[in-house]
């Protein structure tokens, strides 16, 4: 019988899935291995009736560009009695499978170092080799490379986002965008900037103080004033879902927001519009301070995950593909593969990246002291400094409320 591998996708879309996919099943083809495709994610392998397909030339040439996954996706995470009880060991001995190949973010990646442990106690041992994927781009990869999804998904958030800006223009009105990001601002940061925002808000531009929703509506009016001072009477302010994290529970529950959690304890920011319920409250402030403008919300999110994969990705996915036989070839197993912005191909051990008491695998946030971000901050955003309280009196009593180095206890530069 040939040698066989398993590919399998789990969590959410990512652009760039297929390349991976077709990709991986080109090379291991060609050196004469049979590659079978897992349907369902984790699901298939505790199930006694697994939905495979056999990956072929042609398969593999025909999704490479696609967006979205050929291998159906699922969050299915296995629980210890699952391990017990409905692992099908008998997909692996049947089919002659020596290595696992994983495509999905952290929950993915643990879950296969805990496949590759289990049917190494029951002495059949595979090699598992993942592959990081997550539009947050929040893998901890060296020297700052992205994980894969993450290009195509700000280039496809931007494209909306700047159209938003335009409207917000033409129509002399305030936007409030809010995009996707469950543990760190990076697609909230790339987009905004790419779309010259003039607010942007991360939860890791909160280092100093903590979240409140207080704060992140007064940086708003911070940059509203400050257009309003520079005779721009519009704009969009793009906030983070991720500061919905920090938030105390008593200040969403104020909010009127009640989440339903997934089936790994993640609150399902998904189920609410968070841009709504950032414009609702804004609308309230501004009201307040009888400002006269009333706000729109947009809601960045399932249309960034499955579009067509820009360049980058294709090329990157491609490398990546290529990498996975790379390490397979070289003995590697229960790592991460990666390719540096050189080129070249690289390995991170699960094992070091984990923290040892959850299992976890601690998000990459945002680098808000790199010169990129100080930029943004402090050249491309709009929002009330001293040289602007007289002016700002005109609008509100206390201008320094608004100022953002006073909002969020930052050292002026």
């Amino acid at each position: 019988m040939k040698d066989a591998i398993a590919i399998l996708t789990g969590g959410g879309p990512a652009p760039g899935i297929n390349a991976v996919i077709g990709s991986v099943a080109k090379t291991f083809l060609e050196r004469g291995y049979r590659v079978i495709g897992l349907h369902g994610g984790y699901k298939g392998l505790f199930s006694t009736a697994p939905r495979t397909v056999d990956l072929d030339f042609f398969i593999a040439e025909d999704i490479f560009t696609r967006g979205g996954s050929y291998l159906q996706m699922s969050r299915y995470k296995p629980c210890a009695a699952d391990f017990e009880n409905n692992f099908n060991l008998g997909f692996f001995v049947d089919n002659n499978i020596k290595l696992l190949v994983t495509i999905g973010g952290d929950d993915t990646a643990s879950t296969a170092n805990r496949i590759a442990k289990f049917l190494e106690e029951k002495h059949y041992p595979i090699a598992n080799i993942h592959v990081p994927k997550t539009i947050d781009n929040d893998l901890p990869l060296p020297g700052g490379t992205p994980t894969f999804g993450y290009e195509s998904a700000k280039d496809k958030g931007a494209v909306t986002a700047r159209t938003v800006f335009e409207d917000a223009r033409t129509s002399g009105n305030w936007f409030v965008t809010v995009a996707m990001g469950r543990s760190a601002g990076h697609l909230a940061f790339g987009i905004g900037s790419a779309s010259n925002y003039p607010m942007i808000i991360i939860p890791e531009m909160f280092d100093r103080t903590a979240i409140s929703v207080d704060k992140i509506l007064r940086l708003i009016v911070s940059s509203i004033i400050k257009r309003r001072i520079m005779g721009m009477n519009y704009g969009v302010a793009m906030v983070s879902e991720g500061v919905f994290h920090e938030l105390e529970a008593a200040e969403i529950a104020a909010a009127g927001v009640c989440f339903s959690y997934d089936e790994h304890g993640h609150p399902e920011l998904c189920k609410v519009s968070k841009a709504l319920v950032f414009s609702t409250m804004l609308d309230d402030r501004l009201a307040a301070l009888g400002l006269g403008i009333k706000t729109r919300p947009v809601e960045l999110g399932y249309e960034m995950r499955c579009q067509i994969p820009v360049a980058y990705d294709l090329a990157y996915c491609q490398a990546l593909g290529g990498g996975v036989y790379k390490l397979y070839s070289e003995g590697k197993t229960g790592c991460m593969v990666y390719a540096d912005q050189a080129g070249s191909i690289g390995h991170l051990y699960l094992r070091d990246l984990q923290d040892p008491q959850t299992g976890k695998i601690p998000p990459r946030t945002v680098d808000i002291h790199s010169d990129q971000f100080r930029n943004v901050v402090e050249n491309m955003m709009s929002y009330i400094t001293p040289a602007d309280y007289d002016a700002a009196k005109t609008y509100v009593q206390d201008p320094e409320k608004y100022d953002l180095y006073d909002i969020l206890e930052w050292p002026r530069p």
